[in-house]
């Protein structure tokens, strides 16, 4: 797993006298540290530290390249912010130092030194360090090197060039070098040398994912999508398949049908190969059977070596289909389906529903009803814990495997006894036991869920959308606890629900606040609060529309009307939690 690691100094990784080079990956992202790293390894660089040895500043993990001894070549996978961040440091060191009126030997020796440890001795317009291209940023950092006066090549100057974070990186810099006597510039480049840095040398670019997981850096977080996006890109430009500019904006086109949360990226990647990998296509030998974690860089680069070409067409292709799990409004046919599927969190089932929709994209009727199906299936898991969620990615693959046995005849029947079998399913008598429990303590987002359900079954009004959030991602309807859940419970609720004996307050409120019954929705949970029952029933905003229970919500006029109550007691929780868990049991038979 690792060819090397070694404990070095800055001097040595930066030696003027090799020829090495490292590279991060042009399709890589850009430089994206700021203020506050850059403050970081100032102050961890110059602090007062003053033995011969510097400060420890971190490790850097990477992958031999080299096809020509005479000019190695490491391929940096985790550490690329952190020797970006020291070789700016440097420039402006440098940029400093040159300016220098009296130099005497020494001075004029050090400068030779530090700028052959920023580009090759032997070739002095390439760089010892090549940044990826994202967003002008290898132009950028030629740029920096070019007004320190160490590299000369005229290119012109990248547009915006100072607004970008390399440029204000070199910049903050400069500035703090700016208040310094020079000795105390050859005294922190000194520091700059002594410092420590471990180097790891691995094999592949799955050995670098699993030694990131087991150490702890301060960079930033590698991630399988990255690593295996490397792999795929430069896989495709060494065969001639495609040139990297080409193959790198089909991978972005996928990216973007998948957000940019590196968790929906790589969850995307599992999904693709357990929902296909009963294609001999892409099977491959593996341990576990199936894509995990562990060992999804593993697997993809096993794909990728068979062909990259066909990989990346088809991931492309699937990654329109999944896009249409995260943003339903993708697929208008099957939208209100996929919607209520997002909002129970039935992700785990995006495994099946990428090979349904691959396999039987037409058959849009047995779409409609697995799909409702499965929004009945993960409220009740949701809610009962029940299978567990470490069984899940079986249960899904299990299915796919059903299906591929009755591949001529899938029908709505053969999925849905595949998953109401007592090993895969949560029965009645334990649904119904956890809605009658104290259902908001047990998981909050289903008696969300369950509620608005109820609401939009049976609203006959155009309704607010219960949906939707405000400009902090936070919904706008929430839950309210009707007999309030604080610690301090008000006067006027001990009175009403215990006539006015504080402790048995207490206890009726841990036995029945979260329960169904106490629970409805609101879009003002923080005008109503802790106020009297009759406060909360009338209460109006300042234009004078309703915003307590008198609102148009079913759940507060019709099935237990709330509008109509004159206070609220154990006996009216009880009885509302029947009629809400009677509805549900039927919503979500």
């Amino acid at each position: 797993m690792i060819q090397s690691a070694n404990h070095i100094q800055l001097h040595q990784l930066f030696s003027p006298e090799f020829n090495i080079r490292y590279i991060i990956p042009k399709y890589q992202r850009e430089y994206t540290w700021g203020k506050r790293n850059w403050e970081d390894i100032f102050n961890d660089i110059y602090g007062e530290n003053d033995s011969e040895e510097g400060p420890f500043l971190g490790s850097i993990i990477c992958v031999s390249k080299t096809s020509d001894a005479y000019k190695p070549a490491l391929e940096v996978i985790d550490g690329q912010q952190r020797l970006t961040t020291i070789s700016l440091l440097y420039c402006a060191i440098y940029s400093k130092l040159i300016t220098e009126n009296e130099m005497d030997d020494e001075l004029k020796s050090e400068l030779i030194n530090l700028k052959y440890r920023l580009i090759q001795k032997k070739d002095p317009k390439e760089t010892k360090l090549a940044l990826s291209e994202q967003n002008s940023n290898f132009e950028d950092y030629k740029e920096i090197l070019e007004e320190s006066q160490i590299l000369k090549e005229k290119e012109g100057k990248p547009k915006n060039l100072g607004n970008r974070r390399l440029y204000r990186a070199y910049s903050f810099f400069s500035e703090k070098l700016e208040e310094m006597e020079i000795e105390e510039v050859k005294k922190l480049l000194d520091k700059i040398n002594s410092s420590l840095i471990i180097k790891i040398e691995v094999n592949s670019n799955s050995d670098a994912f699993n030694l990131f997981e087991s150490i702890n850096n301060r960079g930033e977080p590698l991630s399988p999508i990255d690593l295996i996006k490397n792999s795929l890109l430069s896989t495709l430009e060494k065969r001639g398949s495609k040139t990297i500019d080409e193959a790198f904006e089909e991978w972005k086109a996928i990216l973007e049908n998948l957000t940019e949360d590196p968790k929906i990226q790589e969850r995307f990647l599992r999904h693709y190969y357990n929902a296909f990998k009963y294609d001999e296509k892409f099977k491959v030998k593996i341990k576990e059977g199936k894509a995990t974690k562990s060992n999804l860089i593993d697997i993809y680069e096993l794909l990728i070596k068979r062909d990259a070409s066909v990989l990346l067409k088809d991931l492309y292709n699937k990654s329109l289909i999944y896009g249409s799990f995260i943003d339903p409004e993708i697929d208008n046919e099957l939208y209100k389906e996929l919607l209520d599927l997002l909002h129970i969190s039935g992700a785990p089932s995006y495994i099946f529903l990428l090979y349904l929709l691959t396999e039987l994209k037409d058959k849009k009727d047995l779409l409609k009803e697995t799909i409702c199906f499965l929004n009945k299936y993960f409220v009740r898991r949701n809610l009962t814990d029940y299978p567990a969620t470490r069984n899940l990615d079986n249960i899904f693959i299990g299915l796919i495997e059903e299906c591929e046995l009755n591949k001529k005849n899938i029908n709505f029947d053969i999925i849905k006894n595949f998953l109401i079998n007592p090993e895969r399913y949560a029965s009645n008598i334990l649904f119904k036991e956890k809605l009658e429990s104290e259902i908001y303590e047990i998981n909050s987002e289903v008696a969300r869920y369950i509620l608005c359900k109820i609401e939009e079954e049976n609203s006959t009004k155009e309704s607010d959308d219960l949906w939707k959030r405000n400009q902090k991602d936070k919904y706008v309807f929430t839950i309210e606890h009707i007999f309030p859940e604080g610690e301090r419970i008000p006067k006027d609720w001990v009175d009403m629900i215990a006539k006015g004996n504080k402790e048995e307050a207490k206890k009726l409120q841990g036995q029945y606040v979260h329960k169904l019954g106490n629970l409805t929705l609101t879009g003002y949970n923080s005008n109503l609060s802790n106020l009297s029952f009759d406060k909360k029933r009338d209460r109006k905003d300042k234009k004078g529309a309703w915003i307590g229970y008198k609102n148009k919500l079913y759940l507060n006029n019709e099935i237990y009307p709330l509008s109509k109550k004159s206070n609220w007691n154990i006996e009216d929780i009880e009885k509302r939690t029947q009629i809400l868990v009677k509805e549900a049991l039927k919503l979500f038979a």
